[in-house]
């Protein structure tokens, strides 16, 4: 079972409203259109290897992976980061080949 974020926990508790509305736009950015959603789940793992979260980038990319990701397109999406964001951002990428 995949484990909540952080802030969804603390939301429940603290702020209802706001995570409603925050699902609302979650679910309004990430549904099949022009890119599924698969691809939409790697630009998040790209961005959260860009923005230094190693837990999300592992998170992000086992639901990827849940969804039909290839370990080619996970370790492509690590290299677009690199390119993108250096070795930070490569360093932090590289949670994706963690279970």
């Amino acid at each position: 079972m995949q484990q909540k974020p952080s802030y969804v926990t603390s939301l429940e508790t603290n702020d209802p409203k706001l995570l409603e509305n925050v699902a609302t736009l979650r679910d309004f950015a990430l549904k099949e259109g022009a890119l599924s959603t698969k691809v939409k789940t790697l630009m998040m793992m790209l961005c959260d290897s860009l923005l230094s979260h190693p837990n999300g980038v592992q998170a992000i990319a086992s639901r990827a992976r849940g969804m039909g990701a290839s370990e080619e397109e996970i370790a492509e999406t690590v290299q677009v980061a690199f390119l993108m964001g250096g070795l930070p951002a490569l360093v932090t990428g590289c949670n994706a080949f963690q279970s």
